[in-house]
């Protein structure tokens, strides 16, 4: 039979976080995959003022170009459609290996078909993960018979098992709870919309690409699959107001910062421009205060471009994706908006003091990060 073996030191907590990452890693490029050939789709069909590209009258458009636009946008969505498989099978992989990818993505089908969204798709992953771990470990066979445990026990007996306890104790429960949840989101309007989004902003501008950072856009992410699309979009606007507006005021008020930080600033604005917030992370670092800017920048753009009706429907921050936003003008309005205000509030955390030509300053340790 397979075997497992734990990494060393390893808490349970680590276990679960390095799984939802692994999965989440393997769903990002069905999920950008897909929404940008719908955007491409929807994009191209605008300019024929059709605003409903994925009708299916449009299949016999006159127009052959109408036509493709709306195959594309079929494509788009078949990419999309694996979003919960896979994550569920790779969640699944993380705990059981290879024997775990089947017993998982057949879950996190099977929880797309009840209903019970992204959540249940996470439990599916885990359920299977730890049924086919538990399999290996219990079931024993005889030496002539041990090479047909991972290709056949484990993911016949892992299947079976995650489909039961998915249809018929855990997905009830979990798509009542789904489908509460997104009545309380598609609820909100107005006032509690942009403090929503103002929350979720301000979580993704705290730590650049760390754990605040990344829940806040995990659960956004998530929300997708139910077809709600404001927490996204202000996770999308928020990741890149950091990079973009520091990298802006190292250029303009180039004397207010000193050498290293010019530097970075440069690698910053392009970092922004495609989606990576931890250009910023250099400027945090000098001087942690500049923490509280990015908070308050990337709140109120994330806000903004909520509360003035822009709507992002794909986890992608970087400029490419901007035209494929629902009033994309709002949404570049606010992202400068936001990005304005961290350079301005810059001004009052770096006024030049390090920047002597001859100081010896003591060389900042190197970081090693990655998204």
């Amino acid at each position: 039979m397979a075997k497992f073996k734990a990494e060393a030191g390893v808490s349970a907590g680590t276990e679960v976080k390095n799984a939802i990452m692994t999965g989440v890693s393997w769903m990002l490029p069905f999920v950008i995959a897909g929404a940008v050939i719908m955007g491409i789709a929807r994009i191209g069909a605008s300019i024929y003022g059709i605003d409903n590209i994925w009708d299916s009258s449009h299949e016999q458009a006159a127009s052959i170009i109408v036509q493709m636009l709306h195959k594309f946008d079929g494509f788009g969505g078949l990419a999309l459609s694996l979003m919960l498989p896979v994550v569920a099978g790779y969640i699944s992989f993380a705990i059981a290996n290879k024997p775990g990818l089947a017993p998982g993505m057949v879950g996190g089908l099977l929880a797309s078909s009840l209903g019970t969204g992204f959540l249940g798709a996470l439990a599916a992953g885990f359920v299977a993960g730890y049924i086919v771990r538990a399999l290996a470990a219990y079931i024993k066979l005889p030496r002539a018979l041990a090479s047909a445990g991972p290709i056949f026990i484990l993911p016949v007996g892992g299947t079976l098992l995650t489909c039961m306890v998915m249809a018929f104790i855990i997905g009830g429960p979990l798509a009542a709870l789904n489908h509460g949840m997104e009545s309380w989101l598609l609820a909100m309007s107005g006032t509690n919309k942009i403090i929503l989004a103002a929350v979720v902003g301000g979580m993704v501008g705290f730590d650049l690409g760390g754990p605040v950072n990344k829940a806040a856009v995990t659960t956004a992410m998530a929300l997708l699959a139910s077809g709600i699309y404001d927490p996204n979009t202000a996770a999308q606007v928020a990741i890149i107001i950091p990079p973009i507006g520091l990298g802006v005021a190292s250029l303009i008020w180039a004397k207010r910062f000193p050498p290293s930080l010019r530097e970075a600033g440069k690698a910053s604005t392009l970092m922004g421009l495609i989606g990576v917030s931890e250009g910023a992370i250099p400027f945090a670092l000098a001087n942690p205060k500049i923490i509280v800017i990015n908070v308050v920048g990337s709140a109120t753009g994330a806000a903004m471009a909520v509360g003035l009706g822009a709507v992002n429907h794909a986890p992608i921050s970087g400029f490419y994706g901007w035209l494929a936003v629902d009033k994309w003008p709002v949404y570049v309005l606010s992202i400068a908006a936001g990005a304005g205000i961290i350079a301005v509030g810059s001004l009052l955390v770096f006024r030049g003091e390090s920047d002597v030509e001859n100081k010896v300053v003591t060389p900042a340790p190197k970081f090693k990060v990655g998204r």
